[in-house]
């Protein structure tokens, strides 16, 4: 996909003074950086003490598919198990001010390999599924899926050919975990993509970013790992392997086939979400739709040919 394109909106500029302002660190600041992201403006701000600050100010047309309110609730649970860094503010209308992360790393799929990466990952996921939190924030990914739906019918973007086949083929293996009964619901992240994971220069991982997170079935954010990272077999097992050390077990058969179902219902879901997203953000969201979709067709045959 094509790189995004990382210029500051001017219009956003008077918003960061007031988010700084908001935080007790005056208005003004020494530098100002745009961060990447895919539907927000986020700027490294950095004082003229020094100090250095993450800003974030929501991207158009996001209110209609994220409760700020509740990301805020999973966003302070983040910080508070210390997977995520020091939250300063968090706005009603999704603004929010962080410490920002010291010296962070290149990211991307080849670092998420490296095992003592994978196994980091594999620790913070633990922590979170673990923490015996409940946010009250529901993860409903087939509610999601139908508001998103909704959305890409009334603004006129078009679904593929073969969407409604496709579509009954994830339902139906839906319906063979639904009859053999409902995993528990945890805290999850639900979004882990290659963007929102940090390193910094210490070699610590950091999990960020909480839109999309809520109570759901701890294999989602293990599946979505795996897919945003490119793992390959190996590297699944190990991942596997590793989070599951924590409580003295073993990934069994049905843990694996939850794991492999998962990554079909990650797939599907934010192929939806990018064509929601194609009237903003054009050619690139439905690029990355796109892509989506061919996997997601490509793991249901993968998952079909075991047999199951």
């Amino acid at each position: 996909m094509a790189d995004l394109v990382r210029e500051i909106v001017e219009a956003d500029l008077p918003r960061v003074k007031d988010l700084l302002t908001k935080v007790n660190r005056g208005g003004d600041y020494a530098e100002i950086e745009r961060l990447g992201g895919m539907t927000n403006h986020s700027y490294k701000v950095t004082l003229e003490n020094g100090e250095e600050l993450l800003v974030r100010i929501p991207g158009e047309g996001t209110e209609k598919m994220i409760n700020r309110l509740d990301e805020r609730k999973s966003t302070e649970l983040a910080c508070e198990l210390n997977i995520d860094s020091k939250l300063l503010y968090f706005g009603d209308d999704g603004t929010k001010v962080m410490k920002f992360i010291k010296n962070p790393q290149p990211m991307n799929e080849e670092v998420m390999r490296r095992k003592e990466n994978l196994r980091q990952a594999a620790e913070i996921f633990h922590r979170l599924h673990y923490s015996g939190i409940d946010t009250g924030v529901r993860f409903e990914v087939f509610d999601m899926a139908d508001l998103y739906e909704k959305i890409i019918r009334e603004s006129g973007v078009a679904f593929y050919d073969d969407y409604e086949d496709v579509k009954q083929s994830v339902m139906n293996i839906k319906a063979e975990f639904d009859a053999a009964g409902t995993a528990p619901r945890v805290p999850c992240h639900n979004d882990s993509l290659m963007g929102n994971w940090v390193l910094d220069g210490d070699g610590k991982l950091y999990l960020i970013d909480w839109e999309y997170s809520g109570m759901n079935e701890a294999m989602w954010d293990l599946s979505c790992l795996s897919i945003e990272a490119d793992y390959d077999t190996s590297e699944d097992d190990e991942l596997l392997k590793t989070y599951y050390s924590y409580e003295g077990l073993e990934a069994g058969v049905e843990e694996k086939k939850r794991f492999i179902a998962a990554k079909l219902y990650v797939d599907y879901l934010w192929t939806l979400w990018g064509l929601t997203r194609v009237p903003f953000d054009g050619e690139f969201m439905q690029e990355y739709s796109d892509n989506r979709y061919e996997r997601l067709k490509k793991n249901i045959d993968a998952y079909k040919a075991f047999g199951w």
